[in-house]
């Protein structure tokens, strides 16, 4: 039987609850200390008006995954039913599929690919909510934590956290500390404070600055057919439009961090608005049929890849304390997997604690060897795709014309993604369904790259790219047009 553990979790966000939701439900004690102020609404629309100072990325897009959701289905159906009675809907795959799929066929595994919409502060109320009806969960709003409290382990000859110090001074003991502090996290300087470290890490700069305006339907609105495009990259703008609850919906518009023009513009809602209708998959949205929620544009910038190592060549830094989420890694929040990637992490804390509770030493390098197989290679993925588009974004803000024809392999499989991947998920559903598997962190990052069958499908319909009817434009080709539109729009 596995030994129950007080446990604190610094950090009351998606990864500190997920991980409180499992480990209580595991028959751990947990204690959730969370710095914001933060009491709990009475509904999801007071939870969007959550002044989360430490989490400032709720107010932007995010989307939850089918890895996310196929978790929850399998591990805590009860927290799906509950987002789906606060106004969350599931994107069922083969729905809305583009009308030049005309080969496609259901199949049974069609149902591991579905979706969830909503709120990233919906999504986070309701877990708060699961959370909060467990007797074995404390949970601390305006309470924030300064330091850890340790103590030499003999046998192994490391230090062992046995609890944290909070800002008035006071302290907490527990059995295991994890830590969910986001981003932002001061795990480093409280481990250097004790004499442990540096933490290693690896830093890369997305190269994108975020900024996002969530909108409601007017009464007797409804979405436009979603079997088109939701987003799109045309190098020196990255969008999308995501679908949240109760009529609710988010777009995003993403600029180089050093397109200092085009990052202004966005940061005006007038001027972000127009620039969203300039743009073929958000255009259909604001068409009229919604209102913006609040009269701002969110923007987020700083936004940075990176990994910490708590585990050193088969050895951690110390014993009983765990990092969860962005803390130990967080990616470009572009792709979407934010939310996924910390309720996963959490998921494999989980099931390391189930196995290892008595053992802290394996406990940590168990868990730490669970992230590198399942969770790093997509921050190895998002790192690569990253540097490739800041090249691209750099080129044009240079005045480059982008389809320069010359024998690079990067712009040869630029023009197979653009003119064979990008028409292949209208066309056919076996590419389809590889591009969604591996979106939805179901399949290894290259998964789809080194499968020949689909590979050679997305070829053959690069190949006849002379033959096929024009693309429908994702927006302004050129830089300099997209501005100019926006200049006589003012």
């Amino acid at each position: 039987m596995t030994t129950k553990l007080d446990i604190i979790v610094v950090g009351g966000g998606i990864s500190g609850l997920s991980t409180a939701l499992k480990l209580s439900r595991a028959g751990h004690h947990i204690t959730v200390l969370e710095r914001d102020d933060t009491p709990m609404p009475e509904n999801a629309d007071d939870a969007f008006e959550w002044d989360r100072r430490g989490a400032p990325q709720v107010r932007h897009s995010h989307a939850f995954l089918a890895r996310l959701v196929s978790l929850l289905k399998a591990n805590e159906p009860d927290v799906l039913d509950k987002l789906f009675e606060a106004g969350a809907t599931e994107i069922k795959f083969g729905e809305d599929l583009p009308v030049t799929m005309a080969d496609f066929i259901p199949e049974p595994e069609d149902a591991e690919l579905n979706m969830l919409t909503c709120r990233r502060t919906t999504f986070e109320w309701v877990l708060r909510r699961v959370v909060l009806d467990d007797g074995r969960v404390t949970f601390k709003t305006g309470v924030g934590v300064n330091g850890l409290v340790h103590e030499s382990d003999v046998a192994s000859g490391l230090e062992r956290i046995t609890g944290v110090t909070l800002e008035d001074g006071s302290q907490l003991t527990a059995d295991l500390v994890v830590v969910a502090g986001g981003r932002r996290s001061a795990l480093p300087d409280w481990l250097n404070d004790i004499g442990v470290g540096p933490v290693q890490e690896e830093v890369e700069d997305t190269g994108i600055i975020y900024t996002s305006r969530f909108y409601r339907l007017n009464s007797g609105q409804t979405y436009p057919p979603r079997n088109g495009p939701i987003g799109g990259d045309l190098g020196y703008i990255k969008y999308g439009v995501f679908v949240g609850d109760n009529n609710t919906f988010s777009i995003t518009l993403a600029a180089p961090t050093d397109d200092a023009e085009l990052r202004t513009k966005l940061s005006d809602p007038a001027t972000f608005d127009e620039a969203a209708r300039k743009l073929g998959a958000t255009a259909p949205y604001l068409d009229g049929r919604a209102t913006p929620l609040v009269d701002e544009v969110f923007v987020m910038a700083g936004l940075l890849n990176r990994q910490r190592h708590f585990v050193v060549d088969g050895k951690p830094l110390v014993l009983g304390m765990l990092p969860v989420g962005d803390a130990v890694l967080c990616t470009n929040p572009l792709y979407g997997r934010g939310c996924s990637i910390g309720y996963w992490g959490a998921h494999l804390m989980a099931q390391a604690i189930n196995d290892h509770a008595d053992d802290l030493l394996t406990l940590a390098t168990e868990y730490d060897a669970a992230l590198q197989r399942e969770i790093v290679p997509w921050y190895l993925s998002g790192v690569q795709q990253d540097a490739e588009a800041r090249r691209v974004s750099s080129s044009l803000l240079k005045g480059d014309d982008p389809d320069v024809d010359t024998a690079d392999p990067k712009t040869f499989m630029r023009s197979v993604l653009r003119e064979g991947l990008l028409p292949a998920l209208r066309y056919d559903p076996v590419v389809l369904r590889a591009f969604m598997r591996n979106l939805n962190l179901l399949t290894a990052p290259d998964a789809m790259m080194n499968n020949p069958e689909v590979m050679n499908r997305v070829f053959a319909i690069w190949q006849d790219r002379e033959n096929r009817p024009a693309e429908v434009p994702l927006g302004p080709k050129r830089r300099r047009d997209f501005l100019e539109l926006l200049s006589s729009a003012a």
